[in-house]
């Protein structure tokens, strides 16, 4: 690399620069307390989400379009097929346009909707989780087990089976 580049991007600098952040450690208090801090600011875009209004206003804007789309198609393909066949492929081709504007307004409709679907359940996953993880204490046993040796698992099988 030329020098002229290296200045022009500071790489001189950037090599001059050295890692001085030591790692940070924190304490499970500083670790709750930041935990708390995250989750009321979650709380805060809870709330604020609801607020949002006019989404179904898009979705009713997009049919429009679609509708509108679709009409043009049509009396685009009515006019094409009563005119002389020089101007019908123009006609034809302005026709093929709307029907794809047509079609993008109930694709751009149909993403809109599964992707608030997918929000939705990511945001009920992460809330059965921090639910699942609330309830949870570390200290309560899922099995009980005992240890044996290879032969008292052996007499154990054989004294349970039933004698034929």
């Amino acid at each position: 690399m030329t020098k002229r580049l290296e200045e022009l991007f500071q790489f001189d600098k950037l090599e001059k620069q050295e890692d001085t952040t030591a790692p940070t450690t924190q304490t499970t208090e500083e670790t709750k307390q930041a935990i708390i801090e995250i989750d009321a600011t979650i709380d805060k875009i809870d709330a604020a989400l609801p607020a949002v209004r006019d989404l179904d206003s898009s979705d009713r804007e997009l049919d429009e379009l679609a509708e509108l789309a679709t009409e043009s198609f049509n009396s685009l393909s009515d006019l094409g097929f009563n005119v002389d066949s020089r101007y019908a492929a123009e006609l034809f081709a302005v026709a093929g346009t709307m029907l794809g504007h047509a079609l993008t307004a109930k694709t751009t409709k149909l993403q809109k909707k599964l992707k608030v679907l997918d929000l939705q359940m990511k945001k009920l996953k992460l809330d059965q989780d921090a639910a699942k993880n609330a309830g949870e204490d570390p200290a309560i046993e899922t099995a009980h087990g005992q240890v044996l040796s290879r032969n008292d698992l052996l007499e154990r099988l054989i004294n349970s089976r039933p004698k034929d």
